[in-house]
């Protein structure tokens, strides 16, 4: 991963003269590489001959035997686990986790994935861990671009921002893993220029759309949408697509097309080559502020998700929301003149 290089230069530098944070907040759009980035530092941090010059791991140690093996007792990940948020209870074996002697490691890492999907309670027993750091503890919290934390705690992190890639890089990273892959059928250049466009050149995001369902599911999803809004079919019809899809790739496709409608609205290009038309016709009828209006009724819906809301409820909300965006057929009545 070529756009990785930077800042992983930089935190091998901070790591080579003794300057690793304690707390380092990795903050990046989804699927640009962030999980990869922290699995790789977390690995270099308990190794016992890094080398630090080239920022690498041995890869011979007992330490890298394990982290190979994804199981190393010192190297601790925490995420979502059946819910949209992490729990408490997570947080405190986190803390738990922070006060323990290394088992066979120098140091102890923990990975909280999604630092940005922390309920009040447990960003509040985080604080207290951040707040008093143990010398042979590293933290590392991934963040999604545009999804808040407390201020408090992104102030007791050093933060690393990672870079969406250009197109090139995306494209070339894409290939090469769909080469080792040796898919039966592997997708056409017109597929994965359309994934990459999607994922907004986040590659390993557009690999997840080419290996999986949702590719097939948006175009279903985009068909009915495009029907709902001509009056076609009913919001329970057109919200169905959007509930295999779940609610956070429902919303992320929302969010997209209204990113779209913005951008044409300023004059701009569409993302979504096969929205763009129906997106334009809204464009053309409707001002700017309505896109961003839009926007915000979807960060709405990815708050409420944490409250485990119903994605087709959600989708059939925010279809209604686009239909109001339709121009209104007005009747043409001829006037008569009284006599």
């Amino acid at each position: 991963m070529s756009w990785l290089h930077d800042p992983w230069q930089r935190l091998r530098q901070s790591f080579a003269e003794n300057r690793l944070p304690h707390a380092l907040l990795v903050i990046g759009e989804q699927g640009v590489g962030k999980r990869f980035f922290a699995d790789q530092l977390a690995a270099l941090l308990v190794c016992d001959q890094p080398d630090l010059a080239k920022g690498e791991r041995c890869g011979r140690c007992k330490q890298c035997e394990l982290t190979s093996a994804q199981t190393h007792p010192d190297i601790r990940r925490y995420a979502p686990e059946k819910s949209r948020m992490i729990r408490i209870d997570q947080i405190r074996a986190l803390s738990a986790f922070a006060v323990a002697s290394p088992q066979v490691a120098r140091r102890k890492v923990a990975l909280i994935d999604r630092a940005d999907q922390l309920n009040i309670n447990s960003a509040n027993a985080l604080l207290k861990t951040l707040e008093e750091p143990v010398s042979d503890l590293v933290l590392i919290l991934l963040q999604e671009t545009g999804r808040p934390i407390l201020p408090t705690i992104r102030s007791r992190c050093q933060t690393q921002a990672i870079a969406t890639p250009s197109a090139g890089q995306a494209s070339a990273w894409l290939q090469a893993q769909l080469e080792q892959m040796s898919l039966e059928s592997p997708p056409t250049a017109q597929q994965c220029d359309q994934a990459l466009a999607l994922a907004a050149n986040a590659p390993r995001l557009a690999l997840e759309y080419l290996t999986g369902d949702f590719m097939t599911q948006r175009q279903d999803a985009l068909e009915q949408f495009r029907q709902f809004m001509k009056g076609q079919v009913s919001v329970g019809e057109a919200a169905r697509p959007f509930k295999a899809l779940g609610l956070e790739a429902s919303l992320w496709l929302f969010e997209g097309w209204a990113a779209d409608l913005a951008r044409l609205c300023a004059g701009g290009a569409a993302r979504d080559g096969e929205a763009a038309e129906m997106l334009g016709f809204l464009a053309r009828n409707n001002p700017a502020w309505r896109a961003h209006e839009l926007l915000e009724m979807i960060h709405e819906s990815r708050s409420a998700g944490v409250y485990n809301v119903s994605p087709e409820l959600e989708a059939g909300r925010l279809l209604i929301a686009w239909q109001r965006l339709m121009p209104v057929k007005r009747a043409v009545t001829k006037q008569v003149s009284a006599r």
